[in-house]
């Protein structure tokens, strides 16, 4: 299949999956990489990944869990289409499900309580925050212009069975948000973990994962630290989680 010239090939798990996405827009960052590495799911598990933009969170997962069935979510028509074309190229269609359509109207696309797990990178800027223009894909995909972090939790505990599990990443600096969100919703934090760009530096996301009509107990992990200094090589870590 040939590649458009608005779109690029990005290469993971030294070659093994193949992941378009456009040379401008939403591009995907190490939020997704994080994301997809942070949870451990049962074989044969259901899961659901929300906002999917190109499809790489599923990708990842269906690479490191190969009975895993997944569905991947996308409101921006264009994107959801790239996730198609990821799909095809890495003949992932038996596995993958692309869903092109509005979590905040979830209720019409999914049954309830359909999935064991359901992943979010959500859109974290303040619909008012920043110079941007509302109608870009990249603007939809990281300001809450179609739905923030309360529609996205709101759609997860729809999605997901009792004792199921969601994991999100979100900005550091508003985790205390999204914990209060998540309980909101009867998802109980279970694991927390921050990422710092590199030794010394403060937090910059954190990592959550959450249960379904779960018991209180929160397990606070080490942190983890993306490059070993400013400006330098990715730690042992997270090299490790590109290389796959």
């Amino acid at each position: 299949m040939a590649i458009a010239e608005e779109l690029s090939e990005e290469s993971l798990f030294a070659g093994k999956l193949r992941c378009l996405q456009p040379r401008q827009g939403y591009r995907f960052s190490v939020d997704a990489v994080l994301l997809a590495h942070f949870i451990t799911p049962e074989p044969g598990a259901r899961m659901l990944d929300l906002g999917a933009g190109c499809g790489v969170v599923s990708l990842i997962l269906s690479h490191r869990y190969p009975t895993a069935r997944l569905a991947a979510l996308e409101v921006q028509p264009r994107l959801a289409g790239i996730i198609r074309r990821n799909v095809a190229i890495n003949t992932l269609g038996d596995r993958i499900t692309v869903i092109e359509g509005d979590c905040r109207r979830i209720a019409t696309l999914l049954d309830q309580g359909s999935f064991d797990w359901v992943t979010a990178n959500p859109p974290y800027h303040p619909t008012g925050s920043g110079r941007h223009n509302p109608e870009t894909e990249r603007a939809k995909a990281r300001h809450e212009i179609l739905g923030g972090i309360g529609e996205m939790v709101q759609a997860a505990a729809f999605a997901l069975k009792s004792g199921g599990r969601a994991a999100f990443v979100y900005p550091a600096a508003r985790g205390e948000t999204l914990l209060g969100v998540l309980r909101e919703n009867r998802l109980e934090p279970k694991r927390l973990r921050m990422v710092h760009p590199y030794l010394g530096a403060e937090a910059g996301l954190v990592l959550v994962e959450a249960v379904r009509d779960g018991e209180k107990a929160l397990a606070v992990l080490p942190p983890f630290f993306i490059c070993q200094a400013k400006g330098g090589a990715y730690t042992l870590e997270m090299a490790a989680m590109y290389a796959g």
